[in-house]
């Protein structure tokens, strides 16, 4: 493994060694076993040092112009490009995903900040408008009226557990945030402290040589006794405007009742998980039933089901083809060899919540008897940090009896809905909770069940997916990942794409202000974009590049 500081962050300079401060060791979970690196959790003062310095580093990020912080983004993903061999060797060590994985995880990281860079210098994003004033309007004069997003101030990002680089460190809070013209603190997880510091120093001088101030960027160890401590104080620190989270239902609703029971409240994002569920209708089962059920069981345990977008739950009606889809995934389950977790909890809890759905009565393949696994199953003999893959049945009677059936169970398991008719099923997708997804496998005599599902879960999720599994979250301007509660606090916002800035804004008018006293994207010698006018109206559009060059 690499060697690094093992300390924390603050305002991109790495903080001294502390012989008094709280350390924690990272664990390996392939091995099974520590890795025998010991790293300094950021103290009290440490903490207070980053939000006040991110406080001093709003005023002047806020005012700057567009292009350098577009080149902050462009810098990040050149440098964590560059740190090839040693990303991979220790990130792979301390989440047990394999190098492919690091190197996919890492162009999906590097292409979000490119991604973000091109919405900065795009300026079309902040959604400026100018009203224009009429003076000689009567019986009373119209004011000059101009509006556009500015930024909150410093974000506290909190790195997720299963995306050690695409939901971490450099990940889409971090960039979004930054790309808004916000500073970051990020409490870096314990799970992957190693591949957070070396992500957050790529992302320190990436600051530097762009010429930013220090306080930009700051990343804290928070492990052991202190994991809590760090977020607590971060979370309730005046200097801090808005949060980013990505982990549990209960941490995510903790950290949204501390920013809304401060002082000034702030805020929170967070995303928490998800059913996902699929509905796979009668057409479809006939045509293509086994294909359909092994993509499921693909897009189920992808990751040891470790994802956000893994589909906890599937949907189909009892007739004379259940067959192909019920064999198919009994069949793809059974074959699924064990897969490293990225922790002895998160293992832990994946077969205890495994294990209490399938205990309920009325989980069974045939009516009668009590709940059991179908597919899937624990070998006494796995490593201690490995899951194994299952697969639950059950009616649609139960499932709407039953609402602990609603909920994830994070881990590569999946439970089959049978329903007993159309009417049974949309009575299903009427239950599902707040979900980031929901897909319809329809064939070519679906349409008519088909539209009236996409009417029920579109208020319950974020992504509609036709003839497709949820994972795989393409990363552009038009996705959307984000969805009702609980799937996350802030069901109008997405943690992808160019809307993913606006969560850390808020809009501001300026009425008669003179040129001299308004941003850049809101004069009428505007540099970012040109100007269209409808019923008076006036916003601006981006340049092309052929304007630009002229």
């Amino acid at each position: 493994m690499p060697k690094i500081p093992c300390r924390s962050i603050v305002a991109c300079q790495t903080v001294c060694a502390d012989a008094k401060a709280e350390t924690f060791e990272s664990f390996d979970p392939g091995r099974g076993s520590p890795t025998g690196q010991h790293f300094q959790a950021a103290t009290d003062a440490e903490v207070d040092r980053a939000a006040e310095a991110a406080w001093e580093a709003f005023g002047v990020l806020r005012g700057i112009e567009p292009e350098r912080r577009a080149a902050l983004l462009d810098a990040m993903a050149e440098r964590i490009a560059a740190l090839g061999k040693d990303l991979f060797d220790i990130c792979s060590q301390e989440t047990g995903l394999g190098t492919t994985r690091v190197i996919s995880e890492r162009e999906r990281t590097t292409n979000m900040s490119r991604m973000f860079a091109r919405f900065v210098r795009d300026g079309s994003w902040c959604r400026a408008c100018i009203e224009r004033g009429d003076a000689a309007r009567t019986p009373i004069p119209k004011p000059d009226l101009r509006r556009m997003l500015r930024p909150l101030g410093p974000v506290a990002v909190f790195g997720a557990s299963n995306f050690p680089l695409a939901y971490s460190t450099a990940g889409g809070d971090t960039a979004s945030a930054l790309a808004a013209g916000c500073p970051v603190i990020v409490k870096g997880h314990p799970l992957h402290p190693g591949t957070g510091e070396i992500i957050a120093l790529a992302i320190a001088d990436a600051v530097k040589a762009v010429g930013l101030p220090a306080g930009t960027f700051s990343f804290l160890h928070a492990g052991g006794a202190r994991e809590r401590a760090v977020g607590e104080q971060l979370v309730k620190h005046p200097c801090v405007r808005a949060v980013g989270f990505t982990g549990s239902l209960a941490g995510g609703t903790a950290i949204e009742r501390m920013g809304r029971e401060r002082e000034s409240p702030i805020p929170v994002f967070s995303e928490m998980g998800s059913t996902n569920p699929v509905f796979v209708l009668p057409s479809a089962v006939q045509t293509r039933g086994r294909d359909i059920a092994d993509r499921l069981v693909a897009s189920a345990t992808v990751a040891c089901g470790q994802m956000c977008t893994c589909p906890g739950l599937v949907f189909a009606i009892r007739d004379e083809n259940l067959e192909l889809l019920e064999r198919g995934l009994v069949d793809g389950m059974n074959a699924v060899e064990p897969q490293v977790m990225l922790s002895p909890a998160i293992q832990d809890r994946y077969e205890s919540e495994l294990e209490r759905a399938r205990s309920l009565s009325g989980i069974e393949q045939r009516a009668g008897g009590i709940g059991r696994v179908i597919a899937g199953g624990r070998d006494d003999d796995a490593k201690p940090v490995r899951g194994h893959a299952g697969l639950l049945r059950t009616t649609g009677a139960t499932f709407l009896k039953e609402r602990q059936l609603r909920e994830e169970i994070f881990g590569p398991a999946t439970i089959l809905v049978v329903c007993a008719n159309e009417h049974e099923m949309k009575r299903c997708a009427a239950a599902i909770i707040g979900s980031l997804t929901g897909s319809i496998f329809a064939g070519p005599y679906d349409a008519a069940l088909a539209g009236e599902l996409q009417e029920i879960i579109e208020l319950r999720v974020g992504r509609v997916i036709f003839n497709g599994v949820p994972t795989g979250v393409e990363v552009n301007s038009a996705m959307v990942h984000g969805g009702p509660y609980p799937a996350t606090t802030a069901p109008h916002t997405t943690a992808q794409g160019v809307m993913a800035m606006e969560r850390w804004c808020r809009p501001v008018c300026w009425q008669n202000a003179p040129e001299a006293n308004l941003p850049d994207e809101l004069k009428d010698a505007n540099p970012l974009g040109i100007d269209r006018e409808v019923d008076g109206v006036r916003t601006k559009e981006p340049l092309t590049r052929e304007a630009r060059a002229t």
